[in-house]
């Protein structure tokens, strides 16, 4: 019992002076990284694309899409082109910012038939950021509960994008509420982008003095040879003008 007893005592003396030597060592480690990550140099981070969950948001960007509509030209429902929305809000998540989505009748909008990546032609099957997105609760419940635009300002907002589409040629072109919203974005000198057709809000829209927008500058729109290559996958002719061919015609500006 004795012989037992003198084992058993041996054997936690022989423990903790291997616990203590552990504690000894990892002590010593410890302070050896602290004084390797001292001498380290410090990571500078140049490009801050990746939001965290929790960190607060930069600031706000408001995404304007087309309310649905039909065309007068091909009978087609249309709207907005999924990745000319997905694509872009993407980016403005990873950097950061809360977005908005706002339409020109308010409720729910609808991404053009062939930019759903789901559509039986294929057409968008490569889109696996709007396919991604179209997995999300939140994002579909978005598309559905969208504010009218006459309801926003720019106050509160940090830039404005105006997502694309075969809807804008109807709803954005002669839409002067739109047309004052852009402008208000512009004239207080935040970020005023728009995109494929829906850069049509650019031929009539107007600064608070009268004139053209676009007067003056060098800007980009949906191009004719996009038009035709357009026309030439679906067998039709889609739109029912083109922004090339109006931009052309304006004074004091170039469409390139």
């Amino acid at each position: 019992m004795k012989f037992t007893t003198g084992i058993f005592l041996a054997a936690v003396f022989t423990f903790l002076g291997c616990e203590s030597k552990s504690q000894t060592s990892t002590v010593a480690e410890t302070a050896k990284t602290e004084v390797q990550q001292q001498t380290k140099p410090k990571v500078k981070e140049d490009k801050r694309y990746v939001h965290a969950h929790g960190m607060p948001y930069k600031g706000k960007i408001l995404m304007v899409a087309s309310s649905p509509a039909i065309s007068e030209q091909t009978g087609w429902p249309i709207g907005f082109w999924a990745a000319e929305l997905t694509h872009p809000l993407h980016v403005f998540q990873e950097a950061g910012y809360e977005v908005e989505l706002v339409s020109t009748e308010g409720g729910e909008v609808k991404m053009d038939g062939y930019s759903d990546p789901t559509d039986a032609s294929g057409y968008a099957a490569h889109d696996v950021i709007s396919l991604g997105y179209m997995q999300q609760e939140w994002f579909n419940e978005m598309l559905k509960q969208t504010r009218k635009l006459s309801e926003v300002s720019a106050e509160g907002y940090d830039a404005i994008f105006l997502v694309g589409g075969q809807g804008p040629m109807y709803t954005f072109r002669g839409n002067p509420e739109l047309e004052k919203l852009f402008v208000s974005f512009y004239e207080s000198e935040k970020p005023s982008a728009a995109v494929c057709h829906s850069t049509t809000l650019l031929l009539e829209a107007k600064t608070s003095d009268g004139e053209l927008l676009v007067k003056d500058k060098t800007w980009t729109g949906f191009a004719n040879a996009e038009e035709d290559y357009a026309d030439q996958a679906v067998g039709q002719k889609i739109q029912p003008y083109r922004i090339e061919d109006q931009a052309r015609k304006l004074e004091g500006t170039t469409l390139k």
